[in-house]
């Protein structure tokens, strides 16, 4: 009932919301269509028929087909014993996800929202990032925590907190963050089948994106790296990197600063942990100048850790002064006149970016 109720509301949301996130884009070699839904919903399929371990679990999978409809098909297809229907209890299916991990088993659990992971926060952290490391290396925990993560639409503070600062602090855990279908696919498979525990944060508010992909991506062996980010466009002017939803942000962001004469170069983060930090140094070496998107709160987030990396490797090439752009050190409004203040928009990178490149006359100046 939770899933049909904040369905509802997304899609009532979404027509207005969308003409922000549809942005041009540009792929090689790519040439076909796919949504980010099936996108994911195809590397279950392909990750569950190549290996008998591997098995879904959480609320709403089975009979309703995911609350987003993530796993359409699959209790059909693969019965009730790998698709199993949870009640209303993170914190128990989270910790039978991690039991059946120690036993070899592949989990995948799927929170309806990560706001809902904090009921589970203690098998994530305690349990199955740590096994690993207090066991000497003998016990593997290969587990994935997937669902949808940070601001949707109208759905309040409890319900819109980006969790990617939260679990990268956590050593012993990966946290992928995909942008397009391309990454929704690679970096899913590439979590299933990696031997620990990986939390995966997707967006609702891209689950519908169309995105094109190759014949590459759409093979059944396709994989992408843990660890490596993508050079979504590339520039000379000014770096500027995103995860998620916000990677879409920054491309659009891009094409405005072209117009004025300033070329952005967009890396798309994919992972959060680990950072691939000597891709985004090598940008910042060349461009000289760094701007950080995210939607999370701007203290101890993942652009703080960036610009910190910035700092230490590459003080000496840096032009002018790091910008992140981050969401309001406030919790969510439910307004949506506010809501929209309380998350970076567009119209907020253009404006770093010019402070960066110095396209902006000071107030004094102005004056």
């Amino acid at each position: 009932m939770l899933g049909i109720v904040r369905q509802k509301m997304l899609g009532q949301s979404l027509l207005k919301i969308r003409p922000a996130i549809s942005v041009l884009r540009s792929y090689s070699s790519a040439a076909k269509q796919m949504t980010v839904r099936e996108a994911l919903n195809s590397a279950l399929d392909e990750e569950m028929s190549a290996d008998p371990k591997v098995f879904l679990m959480g609320e709403e999978v089975g009979e309703y087909q995911g609350a987003y409809k993530i796993s359409k098909g699959l209790l059909e297809k693969y019965g009730p014993e790998r698709v199993l229907d949870t009640p209303i209890t993170e914190a128990g299916f989270a910790g039978i996800g991690v039991g059946a991990a120690y036993y070899g088993l592949k989990p995948v659990v799927e929170f309806m929202t990560f706001n809902f992971s904090m009921q589970a926060i203690d098998h994530i952290i305690n349990s199955a990032a740590k096994s690993n490391y207090m066991s000497a290396g003998q016990m593997s925990v290969p587990i994935v925590f997937r669902g949808p993560n940070g601001a949707a639409a109208g759905v309040g503070a409890q319900h819109s907190q980006c969790y990617a600062s939260w679990y990268a602090s956590c050593p012993g855990l990966k946290v992928l963050s995909p942008y397009s279908s391309e990454d929704a696919r690679g970096l899913l498979k590439a979590a299933i089948r990696d031997p620990d525990p990986v939390v995966f944060l997707e967006n609702e508010l891209l689950y519908g994106e169309s995105f094109p992909v190759s014949d590459e991506v759409l093979d059944s062996s396709f994989c992408l790296p843990i660890g490596k980010a993508k050079i979504e466009r590339k520039g000379k002017d000014v770096t500027i990197t995103a995860f998620s939803k916000m990677v879409g942000y920054a491309l659009k962001a891009a094409e405005i600063l072209e117009k004025e004469g300033i070329d952005a170069e967009v890396i798309n983060l994919r992972s959060i942990r680990p950072l691939d930090r000597s891709t985004i140094n090598a940008s910042v070496r060349k461009t000289n100048r760094l701007i950080t998107v995210e939607e999370g709160f701007p203290q101890h987030g993942v652009g703080a850790e960036i610009c910190a990396s910035v700092v230490e490797e590459s003080f000496a090439y840096l032009d002018a002064p790091v910008e992140r752009i981050a969401g309001a050190d406030v919790p969510m409004p439910y307004a949506a006149n506010l809501e929209r203040m309380a998350v970076p928009q567009v119209e907020d990178i253009v404006r770093a970016a010019k402070r960066a490149c110095y396209r902006v006359v000071p107030l004094a100046a102005a004056a």
